[in-house]
Protein backbone atom coordinates (compact mmCIF):
# COMPACT_ATOMS: atom_id res chain seq x y z
CA UNK A 1 0.00 0.00 0.00
CA UNK A 2 1.39 3.37 -1.04
CA UNK A 3 0.32 5.71 1.74
CA UNK A 4 1.59 8.71 -0.24
CA UNK A 5 -0.20 7.70 -3.43
CA UNK A 6 -3.30 9.37 -4.82
CA UNK A 7 -6.76 8.62 -3.51
CA UNK A 8 -9.03 7.46 -6.33
CA UNK A 9 -12.75 8.23 -6.34
CA UNK A 10 -14.82 6.47 -8.98
CA UNK A 11 -18.04 8.46 -8.91
CA UNK A 12 -20.31 9.24 -11.85
CA UNK A 13 -22.27 11.99 -10.07
CA UNK A 14 -20.45 15.30 -10.63
CA UNK A 15 -22.30 16.97 -7.74
CA UNK A 16 -21.02 14.27 -5.39
CA UNK A 17 -17.51 14.73 -6.82
CA UNK A 18 -17.65 18.46 -6.04
CA UNK A 19 -18.83 17.93 -2.47
CA UNK A 20 -16.22 15.23 -1.85
CA UNK A 21 -13.51 17.53 -3.24
CA UNK A 22 -14.67 20.38 -0.94
CA UNK A 23 -14.68 18.11 2.11
CA UNK A 24 -11.33 16.59 1.17
CA UNK A 25 -9.74 20.05 0.89
CA UNK A 26 -10.57 20.57 4.58
CA UNK A 27 -8.94 17.33 5.71
CA UNK A 28 -5.42 17.12 7.04
CA UNK A 29 -4.32 14.98 4.13
CA UNK A 30 -1.71 15.65 1.45
CA UNK A 31 -2.55 12.82 -0.97
CA UNK A 32 -3.63 13.90 -4.42
CA UNK A 33 -7.26 13.10 -5.15
CA UNK A 34 -8.24 11.82 -8.60
CA UNK A 35 -11.83 11.48 -9.79
CA UNK A 36 -13.14 9.20 -12.50
CA UNK A 37 -16.71 9.47 -13.77
CA UNK A 38 -16.50 6.13 -15.57
CA UNK A 39 -15.28 2.82 -14.21
CA UNK A 40 -13.67 1.99 -17.57
CA UNK A 41 -11.47 5.10 -17.37
CA UNK A 42 -10.48 4.23 -13.81
CA UNK A 43 -9.53 0.69 -14.87
CA UNK A 44 -7.51 2.07 -17.77
CA UNK A 45 -5.65 4.40 -15.39
CA UNK A 46 -5.03 1.67 -12.83
CA UNK A 47 -3.69 -0.79 -15.39
CA UNK A 48 -1.61 1.63 -17.47
CA UNK A 49 -0.03 3.93 -14.90
CA UNK A 50 3.04 3.25 -12.80
CA UNK A 51 1.40 5.33 -10.06
CA UNK A 52 0.31 3.21 -7.13
CA UNK A 53 -2.84 4.64 -5.50
CA UNK A 54 -3.34 4.74 -1.76
CA UNK A 55 -7.10 3.93 -1.67
CA UNK A 56 -9.85 3.33 -4.21
CA UNK A 57 -13.33 4.60 -3.33
CA UNK A 58 -15.85 3.19 -5.79
CA UNK A 59 -19.52 3.82 -6.33
CA UNK A 60 -21.55 0.71 -7.13
CA UNK A 61 -24.21 2.02 -9.50
CA UNK A 62 -22.48 3.33 -12.60
CA UNK A 63 -23.37 3.09 -16.27
CA UNK A 64 -21.79 0.44 -18.51
CA UNK A 65 -19.39 -1.05 -15.92
CA UNK A 66 -20.67 -1.21 -12.34
CA UNK A 67 -18.46 -0.91 -9.30
CA UNK A 68 -18.94 -4.63 -8.63
CA UNK A 69 -17.83 -5.49 -12.17
CA UNK A 70 -14.87 -3.14 -11.83
CA UNK A 71 -13.85 -4.89 -8.60
CA UNK A 72 -13.86 -8.21 -10.47
CA UNK A 73 -11.59 -6.77 -13.14
CA UNK A 74 -9.18 -5.38 -10.55
CA UNK A 75 -9.01 -8.74 -8.78
CA UNK A 76 -8.46 -10.58 -12.08
CA UNK A 77 -5.47 -8.37 -12.87
CA UNK A 78 -2.55 -9.88 -10.94
CA UNK A 79 -0.41 -6.74 -11.34
CA UNK A 80 -3.14 -4.70 -9.63
CA UNK A 81 -3.91 -7.32 -7.03
CA UNK A 82 -0.34 -7.39 -5.69
CA UNK A 83 -0.31 -3.60 -5.25
CA UNK A 84 -2.45 -4.09 -2.11
CA UNK A 85 -4.67 -1.09 -2.84
CA UNK A 86 -7.58 -0.90 -0.39
CA UNK A 87 -10.80 -1.10 -2.42
CA UNK A 88 -13.82 0.42 -0.70
CA UNK A 89 -17.37 0.89 -1.84
CA UNK A 90 -18.63 4.40 -1.14
CA UNK A 91 -22.17 4.56 -2.40
CA UNK A 92 -25.65 5.90 -1.71
CA UNK A 93 -27.30 2.48 -1.62
CA UNK A 94 -26.78 -0.16 1.04
CA UNK A 95 -29.17 -2.74 -0.30
CA UNK A 96 -28.42 -6.03 1.45
CA UNK A 97 -27.63 -7.84 -1.80
CA UNK A 98 -25.09 -5.14 -2.76
CA UNK A 99 -23.37 -5.52 0.59
CA UNK A 100 -23.28 -9.32 0.28
CA UNK A 101 -22.00 -9.16 -3.30
CA UNK A 102 -19.37 -6.57 -2.39
CA UNK A 103 -17.91 -8.54 0.50
CA UNK A 104 -17.91 -11.71 -1.60
CA UNK A 105 -15.43 -9.85 -3.82
CA UNK A 106 -12.98 -9.28 -0.94
CA UNK A 107 -13.50 -5.56 -0.61
CA UNK A 108 -12.03 -3.80 2.40
CA UNK A 109 -15.09 -1.76 3.33
CA UNK A 110 -18.61 -0.74 2.37
CA UNK A 111 -19.73 2.76 3.32
CA UNK A 112 -22.92 4.68 2.66
CA UNK A 113 -22.13 8.21 1.50
CA UNK A 114 -23.56 10.61 4.05
CA UNK A 115 -25.70 13.35 2.54
CA UNK A 116 -24.71 15.71 5.35
CA UNK A 117 -21.45 17.66 4.80
CA UNK A 118 -20.27 17.30 8.42
CA UNK A 119 -20.96 13.56 8.46
CA UNK A 120 -19.19 13.11 5.12
CA UNK A 121 -16.14 14.84 6.56
CA UNK A 122 -16.21 12.57 9.64
CA UNK A 123 -16.52 9.40 7.56
CA UNK A 124 -13.70 10.33 5.17
CA UNK A 125 -11.47 11.30 8.09
CA UNK A 126 -12.04 7.97 9.82
CA UNK A 127 -11.44 5.94 6.65
CA UNK A 128 -8.27 7.76 5.62
CA UNK A 129 -6.85 7.73 9.15
CA UNK A 130 -7.54 4.01 9.45
CA UNK A 131 -5.65 3.20 6.25
CA UNK A 132 -2.80 5.55 7.16
CA UNK A 133 -2.25 3.42 10.28
CA UNK A 134 -2.81 0.03 8.66
CA UNK A 135 0.12 -2.25 7.85
CA UNK A 136 0.23 -3.77 4.37
CA UNK A 137 2.15 -6.77 2.98
CA UNK A 138 5.05 -4.54 1.93
CA UNK A 139 5.46 -3.06 5.43
CA UNK A 140 9.13 -3.05 6.40
CA UNK A 141 8.95 -1.65 9.93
Amino acid sequence: MNKRGPIIFIEDDTDDQEVIAEVYAELDCTNEIIFFSEAEKALEFLTETKIKPFIIFSDINMPRLSGLELRDKVRENKALEIKSIPYLFFTTSAEQQYVIDAYSKSIQGFFVKPSNYTELKKVLTVIINYWQHCVSPEYTG
